[in-house]
């Protein structure tokens, strides 16, 4: 028996690709119970009228880093708190994400291990405001590789947590990946090449063999577990993809042959595609170096151009931002953007909601509102219009609202 009933004048239905007038949703506690026309929809009680908005699921990001201070291009900052003081950075971060419409995201690492499992638990026991978190734990990465913290003097020797994920061989990154499930992580992240803002590495130089994803991904599936591939180089992308994983993630060098191997594994692809306008922007004022800077001008269109071509390839396109790098909260700024390099408003809403659930393993519990789910919802005022998801004013969390500026 649905506890409480929201009625609104338009309601995206992200499984069939089409908005529906006029909608009443019931809700059973933390749940869906049902969708259907208002006019004969039966409620036995006075439904919560939203009047002409446009709601769509809650918003899901795959690739996002809650955990830590304000972003910043230098990454020995990392160096300079405590691990409390990270965790406790992240609680405003969480809620910032919430608010602004994201009720699930995929947290895929943090510098210092295992802080993203405190602040996903944190969460889940309702002790602070934020979005449902997957969380990867930390980077498994090369010595020196785009996982790591670096531009520090040669002989400084980072402290443990800062290495957990650091691996070798083949034999040694089954071990890391078995270590970090063990203390939590719902998913793996490997760095399969360098970074665009880690100083001194290459972002289309591999970092990891074929053989070595292929060993993590293999490691991971005996625990149900996704594995994640940061990956620039068009070659780090062939291999990782070739290996099995779930997701690549940036993409910016992906290549024809790559975009046609995506589409045949089916590969999901989570591309932080308008992140590099904020770097341009402002980046010489939030510290970012001249390495940094020319690394983030040299892959921003190139990414642009092979997002453009998954899209046409069929490619199963995901959302994600790498929110951190930027501030937490502006990530429904992403969508336009999308819809600017090849895809439909409604393909760009499926992408941030049930395509991202479903690379997550999490459609039966998020992305859409079919009954059964969570009762997580965005709305925004008037008819379905991409940008207005940059400011969302009402916002659901499992039937319970946590956000409503609707005027």
């Amino acid at each position: 028996m649905a506890d409480k009933a929201l009625r609104c004048g338009r309601l995206v239905d992200v499984v069939a690709g089409r908005v529906l007038e006029d909608q009443l949703i019931l809700i059973e506690g933390e749940r869906v119970a049902a969708v259907g026309p208002a006019a004969t929809t039966p409620f036995d009680g006075e439904p919560i009228d939203l009047g002409d908005v446009t709601v769509t699921p809650g918003l899901i990001d795959l690739h996002t880093h809650l955990v830590g201070v304000a972003a910043c291009g230098d990454y020995a900052q990392e160096l300079k708190y405590s691990a409390a003081q990270q965790t406790l950075a992240g609680v405003p971060n969480a809620r910032d994400t919430l608010l602004a419409g994201f009720t699930t995201v995929r947290d895929v690492g943090t510098f210092r291990a295992f802080l993203d499992v405190a602040l996903r638990d944190a969460i889940d026991a309702g002790h602070i405001l934020g979005p449902r978190m997957a969380v990867a734990g930390a980077y498994v990465t090369v010595k020196g590789g785009g996982g790591m913290v670096t531009g520090l003097a040669p002989d400084i020797e980072l402290p443990r947590e800062f290495r957990f994920g650091q691996t070798s061989g083949v034999d040694d990154i089954r071990e890391r990946v078995r270590e970090i499930i063990f203390n939590g992580a719902d998913l793996i992240k490997v760095i399969a090449t360098g970074a665009v803002l880690a100083n001194g590495t290459v972002p289309g130089a591999p970092e990891l063999t074929e053989a070595q994803l292929r060993a993590a991904v293999e490691e991971a599936s005996w625990y149900g577990r996704h594995v994640a591939a940061h990956a620039h180089g068009a070659e780090g992308i062939k291999r990782a993809i070739r290996a099995g994983v779930r997701s690549i993630e940036h993409a910016c060098f992906l290549d024809d042959e790559g975009v046609e191997l995506m589409a045949e594994h089916g590969t999901y692809l989570s591309a932080d595609i308008w992140w590099a306008d904020w770097i341009s922007e402002t980046g010489p004022s939030q510290g970012y170096d001249a390495e940094q800077l020319r690394k983030n001008d040299e892959t921003a269109e190139a990414q642009r151009v092979a997002f453009a071509k998954a899209v046409k390839a069929g490619v199963k396109i995901g959302f994600g931002t790498d929110a951190g790098g930027f501030p937490h909260g502006l990530q429904g700024r992403q969508l336009a953007t999308m819809v600017e390099y090849g895809m439909t408003p409604l393909a760009a809403l499926r992408a941030a909601t049930l395509t991202s659930a479903e690379c997550m393993g999490w459609e039966d519990r998020v992305g859409s509102l079919t009954p059964g789910r969570y009762a997580d919802l965005v709305a925004v005022p008037g008819e379905l219009d991409i940008r207005k998801f940059q400011d969302v004013p009402f916002v659901m969390k499992g039937g319970t609202v946590v956000k409503n500026e609707l005027g």
